[in-house]
């Protein structure tokens, strides 16, 4: 008896299934996407040049003998005898730890990319002067990072490690439906779209996110691809350093970095919030820690930071704006705010 026709009875048809596998033939790739990734941490670097006092930090530099590399303006003609400090977005994109010390050389140390190499340095007899963790908003690259902790760092007069978080498709989402704007929505908006590339494009979800994969607790898809515990790879950063590092007792954020503070510290052991003081500036958190002590700034002339405050009241109204950048007007001038606030206590 001769085979039945295909598809007629007898036969067995294999119905056709898209695995998540299948789906990485369509994901856009690394060669394609890393310089969207650059040409927009490049962006950032620009706005941390509006929103926080990198003039000050360049001037503080070049007079120790260093320049500052951030690929906006080329240093190739720099005098041999100065040394370039590299805070480019180019070569900072994928997130680390910067220690400052505006008092003591080499003044920059060289970004810690890895988590056990930072924690290594803090809990060492080098490290044993760090207490502060400074955490930026808007652009949040190296070059602001490093502009924020230099102004906290001149203030305490001791050594401040600054967070950059890193940069990847996760970020440019929020910041593409609505700017800085909206920092209350920042964080689901980034966990959202992390999630979704985690599972669907494990490669895409891991450009710009080589910090986040080295921080210990790190959750991870069944891609292997990391996604975010506590609303945010800013939030994640700190949540592990405050774990791991005993001697961070006091955290400094300024915009929507206020929030990841917020973020970070909600799952901490009461024993650990204990020894905690919070310092924001441009924007207002809930003060959730009943023990921690917090010293909270917002710009009576700052919109932006009221707008996403939640209607929550700072301990302080200064006549400011929104940036930190004291070569501005009615800027926030935050080394004069916390060495005020350490001259009165």
């Amino acid at each position: 008896m001769p085979d039945d026709p295909p598809g007629q009875a007898g036969d067995t048809i294999a119905t056709p299934s898209l695995s998540i596998g299948d789906l990485a033939m369509y994901e856009l790739q690394k060669p394609f996407v890393e310089p969207m990734l650059r040409l927009c941490r490049l962006t950032n670097t620009a706005l941390d040049v509006l929103f926080y006092d990198v003039g000050v930090l360049t001037v503080a530099l070049l007079a120790r003998g260093k320049m500052v590399d951030t690929a906006l303006a080329a240093v190739a003609s720099a005098p041999h005898a100065l040394q370039s400090l590299d805070l480019s977005a180019l070569t900072n994109p994928s997130g680390s730890v910067i220690v400052v010390d505006a008092n003591a050389a080499p003044y920059v140390r060289p970004p810690f990319r890895a988590m056990d190499a930072f924690f290594d340095y803090a809990n060492g007899p080098e490290g044993a002067g760090l207490h502060t963790l400074a955490i930026t908003g808007v652009g949040s690259s190296a070059f602001g990072a490093a502009a924020l902790a230099w102004n906290v760092s001149a203030a305490l007069g001791e050594p401040v490690a600054a967070v950059v978080p890193g940069y990847g498709l996760a970020d440019v989402v929020p910041q593409a439906l609505g700017g800085w704007f909206g920092f209350e929505m920042y964080g689901p908006l980034q966990t959202a779209t992390q999630n979704f590339l985690a599972r669907f494009a494990p490669a895409l979800a891991l450009m710009g996110k080589e910090l986040a994969r080295t921080t210990p607790g790190h959750a991870l898809a069944a891609t292997g691809a990391p996604v975010f515990r506590h609303g945010s790879a800013a939030s994640d950063d700190v949540h592990a350093i405050l774990q791991h590092v005993p001697g961070i007792t006091r955290l400094v954020g300024h915009s929507k970095g206020a929030l990841a503070i917020e973020n970070a510290v909600r799952s901490l052991p009461t024993d650990r919030t204990r020894t905690l003081s919070v310092l924001t500036f441009g924007c207002v958190i809930t003060e959730e820690l009943a023990h921690a002590r917090y010293a909270q700034y917002l710009g009576w002339i700052d919109p932006l930071g009221a707008l996403n405050s939640s209607g929550n009241e700072p301990e302080f109204r200064p006549f400011t704006h929104h940036s930190t950048n004291t070569f501005i007007p009615f800027s926030m001038p935050v080394a004069a705010l916390i060495a005020g606030a350490i001259a009165k206590t």
